[in-house]
């Protein structure tokens, strides 16, 4: 059964998406954030996710790629804190904005930079686990990340007796 996000014609999306790169291979991309599923091109022949979309896959140059939803979850790979920028609706660079880099569980290498909201920026570290939320900026749904409440792997001492402190 089709969405109402389905039928959103590529003059809405781009009308309702100002100054994304809205075009013929990120149109379902878009669409899906209007019901606020995060879609990924995903290749029917080889099974390679990849980011951003393209027309064929950049594995095996098949062009049956479709846009798939993804979980959300994965690992933070980089950070950012801007300290700087231009105005935008949503961001005070009074306390350093952070830019993360989030690999997803779906495959490794398969990334997606967005912004992590509801955690102190000394929480924000390369290693914590996030999920996937989703805010508006001037109406517009925008994938972000919230951290997972656990600790990176290589800085848990919980029950380490021996570690040092």
């Amino acid at each position: 059964m089709a969405s109402a996000a389905d039928a959103t014609s590529d003059e809405e999306l781009v009308t309702r998406f100002p100054g994304f790169p809205v075009d013929f291979d990120s149109a379902a991309h878009y669409r899906g954030r209007l019901t606020r599923r995060l879609l990924v091109n995903r290749c029917d022949a080889c099974g390679i996710w990849h980011q951003p979309p393209k027309p064929v896959c950049p594995a095996c140059w098949s062009s049956a790629v479709e846009a798939r939803r993804v979980s959300g979850a994965g690992t933070v790979h980089l950070v950012v804190f801007l300290h700087q920028g231009p105005p935008a609706t949503g961001v005070d660079y009074a306390t350093p904005y952070p830019v993360v880099t989030v690999e997803l569980d779906e495959q490794p290498g398969l990334r997606l930079t967005s912004t992590i909201v509801g955690s102190r920026n000394d929480a924000i570290v390369i290693g914590r686990r996030v999920t996937l939320d989703w805010i508006e900026r001037d109406g517009t749904p925008l994938p972000v990340f919230r951290l997972v409440d656990q600790q990176p792997r290589s800085t848990d001492t919980a029950g380490d007796a021996g570690a040092a402190r």
